[in-house]
């Protein structure tokens, strides 16, 4: 993993990627206040909608200027689409995961604790991208989204992915249904859980992506190690959010671009 700044905006990218046009980005660099310091691009959020585009325009410059951007509407399901074209904002797909071989589209994940994954076939000219939280994870979005790049020419032994800041495993207790509802479909998926206080358990929610993604026998997967609760100048999270009681949140931005 390679950290750096642009200036203002604070952006990690992965090895695994290395010459595909992408960014893992913070919350910093961006225009926003109060609960959403800066670079907040969450159309779901109640932050000024100006503050929002100005910092989708910021995101989008930092990493791919010439390209146009394509957002989902995100709803932790394990549905992908293949992508054509940019879409308007208030016409976004319901989704969470997508793949393109169009050159010039920026493919972006939104999130708050979620992991998201950035995927490429650099021989074929097939990237994608995708957002999984706990029950997209669980229902297959890693899956969804290596088909639809095979659709368009990829193959999963040349395919890369990395998997962007997300809640760590010491941050996310969960109770015994949680543990229960995994351990139901695949027993050793207890691996994935640590005991924690008496009915809790800390769920490894970037481990179980990369799980998935081995499962699934692509070429190279790789984790950053990066956790949003635990590092608050640097990324949003819903969960230290909710422990504070605080009335909203802003997500990050990943990006991935031909």
């Amino acid at each position: 993993m390679a950290a750096k700044k642009n200036k203002k905006i604070d952006s990690v990218t992965a090895d695994a990627l290395d010459g595909v046009t992408h960014a893992f980005l913070g919350r910093a660099g961006g225009v926003s206040t109060g609960l959403y310091e800066s670079l907040n691009v969450g159309l779901g959020t109640d932050d000024v909608r100006s503050d929002i585009d100005t910092n989708r325009r910021r995101a989008l410059e930092a990493v791919a200027p010439k390209a146009k951007l394509v957002t989902l509407h995100q709803a932790h399901t394990p549905d992908a689409i293949i992508v054509t074209k940019a879409f308007p904002d208030d016409a976004r797909p319901q989704a969470d995961g997508m793949a393109t071989d169009k050159p010039g589209l920026a493919l972006g994940i939104l999130t708050a604790d979620c992991a998201p994954i950035l995927l490429a076939d650099r021989e074929a000219g097939v990237i994608g991208a995708a957002h999984a939280g706990w029950k997209g994870a669980m229902t297959g979005i890693a899956r969804s989204v290596v088909e639809k790049m095979e659709e368009l020419g990829a193959q999963r032994k040349r395919i890369r992915a990395a998997i962007g800041p997300c809640i760590g495993r010491g941050s996310y207790e969960v109770d015994d249904d949680f543990r229960k509802r995994f351990e139901a479909i695949e027993g050793e998926n207890e691996k994935f859980f640590r005991d924690g206080a008496p009915g809790h358990h800390h769920f490894d929610l970037e481990a179980y992506v990369a799980s998935w993604l081995a499962y699934l026998e692509i070429g190279t997967v790789e984790t950053l190690d990066l956790d949003t609760y635990t590092n608050e100048d640097r990324y949003f999270s819903y969960r230290r959010a909710t422990h504070r009681d605080e009335r909203d949140y802003g997500r990050q931005i990943s990006l991935i671009c031909l």
